[in-house]
């Protein structure tokens, strides 16, 4: 799939209305390449003092992999409820259902001058706070560190973290992300954990977002 280079937003014009997406930026690439796809946009917009995000999933396919091209300046917890709703009807469509069809969120990757993508198709987010069962791996806004086990650390740090505890019963590894925070903060987030962290799990952990 090909793009003019530096693309950052996205323009879209219906009923002679022009709406963009900024889009967030890295220098890490992750996925470069998505074939048999699907846009969905979400935008960011105001009505008076209030932030929106707008959903458009108009050209949306069942069978194809989505794209979700999200504005960078949306806060998280507009975000997440509006795709946790993709999801599941996605997940629900068993009469159209692709299992190869895979869901990536987009990026601007700032060294290849293009787009780039995170995949998320086996998260599942949760807009609650997780149980001390779990060993919790807290991202908070405005910060570069992740808080775990009671300890400040690199995201490069976390696996080799988890492992180093002696547990009576292993817990599952579950992300707990800062509502309040930017899109554009959690791809960063996302990018740095898929490069560090998840690409070595078997499956991707629940994401609570709160």
């Amino acid at each position: 799939m090909k793009y003019v280079a530096l693309i950052i937003a996205f323009l879209l014009f219906s009923c002679g209305k022009k709406q963009d997406v900024l889009l967030p930026k890295s220098n890490i690439t992750i996925v470069k390449d998505v074939q048999d796809l699907s846009p969905i946009y979400i935008f960011f917009e105001t009505e008076g003092k209030d932030t929106i995000a707008d959903v458009n999933r108009k050209s949306a396919i069942i069978s194809t992999n989505w794209i979700f091209n999200i504005d960078k300046r949306l806060p998280l917890k507009l975000v997440i409820p509006e795709v946790m709703k993709l999801q599941e009807k996605k997940r629900a469509d068993s009469a159209h259902k692709n299992e190869n069809a895979e869901n990536y969120y987009s990026y601007a990757d700032s060294i290849g001058k293009n787009l780039a993508f995170v995949p998320f198709t086996k998260v599942y987010y949760k807009t609650e706070k997780p149980s001390r069962e779990n060993l919790v791996v807290y991202f908070r806004k405005g910060k570069k560190q992740v808080f775990m086990a009671n300890k400040e650390i690199k995201i490069s740090e976390i696996l080799q973290h988890f492992y180093s505890i002696k547990f009576e019963r292993v817990p599952d590894l579950v992300f707990f992300f800062d509502k309040n925070m930017s899109y554009e903060e959690y791809i960063q987030y996302k990018i740095l954990l898929q490069k560090h962290v998840t690409y070595n799990l078997d499956k991707l952990p629940v994401e609570f977002i709160n």
